[in-house]
């Protein structure tokens, strides 16, 4: 089954009330992404914006949030009206009044009464939880509310006095997933695992990088996962070094290393795995030993996830085994101290080796919380992912040259420690090549 799996009414509703307590006297303004054309008109397929959908549940485009704080909270929806003829062609509608019913909101309403209800929302109300700066016309369709507050100032009414980011609130709270959010989590890691693994069976030389692309989506879609997170990478020899190679036209060749940076997105929420594997089944003398070195510096970043620590420590570990690991094959020169002082690391490992994990792939949430590295607590979840990209170059042994390995995994920080959710994607050496074997029996 694709269908989305809806969540209880009841845990969106208790998103927006800790939203409106830390609102205070104040009103936010949440809208969902708009449709996009693609060309002419078709669209690309609709996704609903993350932070009203974490706040809603709601995935119909064309909807607002509106929800005021202090000693009588409300939360009001805006949304599509019913539309027997639209529905013929686009699909069911649940319009104001099945929405409120479903989703359990205070008030909901047709979005095309938004201009006209919004300035009696905003009106007497001390701020506005808005986010500004990334759709213009947004922007000033929030002034003009405003505005038209302002003009009945000689009848008493005051506009709000400060405009504040709504997403800084809300941020936090998308940071701890709680039981439900890490369930869809976990599933997403088993489907994305799986497809990797058929991946792997896959591949060998004289196939096509889309052939195995068409393999990951497929089995996305088959175990009811309703798109991938974001453009796979299915990058084949060279390719690998490029880090955001989306292409995927190349062929696999005989000899070459296939990186494959691929998740699956399941009911909103995100998988992100990278796997790397040799396309013939068996990783050269070279391959082995980068592929080796990535995989302890990874090894030591996830026994750096842990509850109070912080959240550049797995970083810190990963980065110490692959700069003595360079000096140890003989890319680098120079003692372990000063290849990490001088960062010459970077000419082989130039990204950090993690990010947020949720509804958005790089999911929601600041690193650094007054000018300190955040520490983890259990419930977030983050991506540990090393990598080595050895584009050819003066010094560079030539044996090792285009050879590009990720191994990526995505933890769930727990009081013990962590749980790695895509642990179903084969990534030991041993592991890989009997899988590639069985591909032939």
């Amino acid at each position: 089954m694709t269908e989305h799996t809806q969540m209880d009414a009841t845990i969106y509703a208790c998103r927006r009330a800790r939203l409106a307590a830390k609102l205070g006297d104040g009103v936010a303004i949440v809208p969902t992404a708009p449709e996009r054309i693609r060309n002419r008109d078709a669209h690309y397929p609709y996704r609903y914006d993350s932070y009203f959908y974490y706040l809603t549940g709601f995935r119909e485009p064309e909807a607002v949030l509106v929800l005021r704080g202090g000693a009588q909270p409300q939360s009001i929806l805006f949304c599509r009206e019913k539309n027997p003829e639209r529905e013929i062609w686009d699909g069911y509608r649940h319009g104001p009044e099945a929405a409120k019913d479903r989703f359990g909101f205070d008030e909901t309403y047709s979005e095309a009464e938004l201009d006209e209800r919004l300035p009696d929302l905003l009106a007497d109300q001390p701020a506005v939880h808005v986010h500004l700066g990334s759709d213009a016309l947004w922007d000033a369709r929030v002034l003009g509310w405003i505005n038209a507050v302002r003009n009945r100032a000689r009848s008493g009414v005051a506009a709000p006095g400060e405009i504040r980011d709504v997403h800084c609130l809300i941020d936090d709270m998308r940071l701890l997933k709680d039981e439900q959010e890490q369930a869809l989590m976990r599933r997403a890691g088993v489907i994305s695992g799986a497809a990797h693994r058929l991946a792997m069976q896959a591949a060998g030389p004289g196939v096509g990088e889309y052939e195995i692309e068409a393999v990951l989506q497929h089995e996305f879609r088959r175990s009811g996962a309703q798109a991938p997170a974001y453009t796979p990478i299915v990058a084949a020899g060279a390719h690998a070094c490029v880090l955001h190679y989306v292409e995927n036209n190349g062929v696999l060749a005989d000899g070459d290393l296939l990186l494959i940076d691929a998740g699956c997105e399941l009911d909103g929420y995100a998988s992100d795995i990278t796997r790397t594997f040799p396309v013939n089944g068996r990783f050269s003398g070279p391959q082995r030993a980068v592929y080796e070195l990535v995989l302890a510096a990874q090894a030591a970043a996830i026994a750096a996830v842990r509850p109070g620590a912080h959240w550049n420590a797995p970083h810190d570990a990963a980065v110490a085994v692959l700069a003595q690991g360079f000096i140890d094959l003989k890319l680098l020169e120079g003692s372990l101290a000063a290849v990490l002082e001088q960062e010459t690391y970077k000419q082989f490992y130039m990204h950090r080796t993690g990010h947020w994990l949720g509804l958005d792939v790089h999911d929601a949430g600041d690193y650094k919380v007054n000018g300190a590295w955040r520490e983890l607590q259990p419930g977030m979840v983050l991506t540990v992912e090393p990598g080595c990209y050895i584009r050819p170059g003066p010094g560079v042994p030539e044996a090792f040259t285009n050879i590009g390995v990720r191994i990526e995994d995505d933890a769930l920080v727990t009081a013990q420690g962590c749980e790695i959710l895509s642990a179903g994607a084969p990534k030991s050496v041993a592991d890989i090549e009997a899988l590639m074997r069985a591909r032939h029996v």
